[in-house]
């Protein structure tokens, strides 16, 4: 690097404000990543939290959950106050330490093992497969796709959907609701957001009351359906030297609908972005495109790598439990501290050639679905809904190219776009 790109790079570091993003950045990132990761990988930011972007530290606050801490009741009191907002993610998993957080992915985790994940493929299979068809005659009538809401966007909603016995005929707000309350996760919120986040908490609320009541009323199989699974709880084993099982480990009525919130939301976002940035950076890279299209034995590999390059969830958040010492600096009890996964993926110290998009890139140990306790509980099924979903859209459409303007959110939080117009047949 040059001394004036150096020099570049130093401003846009010493500039960087989480909450003052220009346009630029939401449409390309990277670059300001690469400079706080040369000039300020531990960047103090005006509200005195810092924003960190180097591999190997956020991969060591993974690690150690009891110095950086999961609750954000401390972090979110102030910009959501007594909201539902606040309630539903001081109440979900991801958002929670031990043993509230204990407790709940263990009653979540057994309701998506690999077995019922694996039993979900073969509806996976023809939901896209219906997906295709549908936009294939489209494209023969002459019509361009916009492959998010056509694709990208229908699948998850349609797989959470299944997996908590949502009624097909009830399933429109979801996609909506989800938007609306991940979007106030975003680290600049204006009142507006505030409000639709709130009223979306609100509205799944009513609504899962009475999904749940009826599913207790009339359960369908626990080994099949998740609803199921978390109202009637895990039976637990008693302390050795006791000989009867324990009860039921069961969720309270508030933490069993706020986790259908976060199942619903978790499930859907970032899968979405997962898809249309997967096919978003196989059209930009026609060489990357062929060798998959070639050799369709390289889609582990390729998920792997859309996971790295265009991390679907671009941040985390933290809050030290105790004085810290991180990247050399040392950081204060109390300390919010933003994990940027997008940079971390990013890391030339972690990855060779961190900007070229290789779909055969091993060893890949990106952290898309963050590390230890608090690792994604449905990488599993994200996973697959990629693999099934690009798999067999490049076999059915090769030679897609896009017909008008891919636009981005414009969020931080999440990575992906809103619209990817595409001509199909080339």
């Amino acid at each position: 690097m040059n001394v004036a790109a150096a020099l570049d790079d130093r401003a846009l570091a010493d500039a960087f404000d989480l909450r003052a993003l220009s346009s630029a950045f939401y449409a390309d990132p990277f670059p300001t990543y690469r400079a706080l990761r040369e000039h300020a990988p531990v960047k103090r930011m005006p509200d005195a939290s810092v924003f960190l972007t180097r591999y190997a530290d956020i991969a060591a606050i993974y690690k150690d959950s009891k110095t950086f801490s999961s609750d954000k009741r401390e972090g979110f009191g102030p910009k959501y106050g007594g909201s539902s907002l606040f309630e539903h993610h001081t109440t979900s998993l991801v958002f929670n330490d031990p043993p509230l957080h204990t407790r709940v992915r263990r009653l979540i985790a057994a309701a998506l093992t690999p077995r019922h994940i694996t039993a979900l493929e073969g509806g996976l299979v023809r939901l896209v497969g219906a997906l295709l068809d549908a936009m294939q005659a489209r494209a023969e009538a002459g019509h361009s796709v916009d492959l998010i809401e056509a694709f990208a966007a229908a699948i998850p909603v349609e797989i959470i959907g299944n997996l908590l016995g949502v009624p097909p005929a009830e399933r429109a707000p979801l996609r909506a609701w989800s938007l609306a309350i991940l979007g106030a996760l975003e680290p600049a919120l204006a009142p507006e957001a505030l409000r639709c986040g709130n009223r979306a908490v609100d509205q799944m609320l009513n609504y899962l009351e009475g999904l749940v009541a009826a599913r207790t009323q009339a359960p369908l199989d626990p080994d099949t359906d998740v609803l199921t699974r978390l109202i009637q709880g895990e039976v637990t084993p008693h302390p050795a030297g006791h000989s009867a099982a324990a009860g039921p480990e069961r969720l309270l009525a508030k933490e069993l609908l706020h986790n259908c919130i976060f199942l619903l939301n978790a499930g859907h976002e970032t899968t979405t972005n997962l898809i249309g940035n997967g096919l978003k950076c196989l059209l930009d890279r026609p060489d990357q495109k062929q060798r998959l299209v070639t050799d369709p034995g390289l889609i582990n590999s390729a998920i792997e790598e859309v996971l790295r390059f265009e991390s679907s969830n671009q941040l985390g958040n933290r809050i030290t439990t105790c004085e810290a010492l991180i990247g050399g600096v040392t950081l204060a009890a109390r300390t919010q501290v933003t994990l940027c996964i997008g940079a971390a993926n990013r890391d030339p110290a972690q990855f060779p050639e961190p900007d070229r998009f290789d779909i055969s890139r091993t060893p890949n140990r990106h952290l898309a679905f963050g590390s230890g306790i608090h690792q994604c509980v449905g990488m599993g099924l994200g996973r697959l809904e990629g693999r099934v979903a690009i798999a067999a859209f490049l076999t059915r459409f090769p030679h897609y190219r896009l017909s008008g303007p891919a636009l981005r959110s414009q969020r931080v939080r999440f990575r992906g776009h809103i619209e990817l117009p595409c001509d199909l047949l080339g």
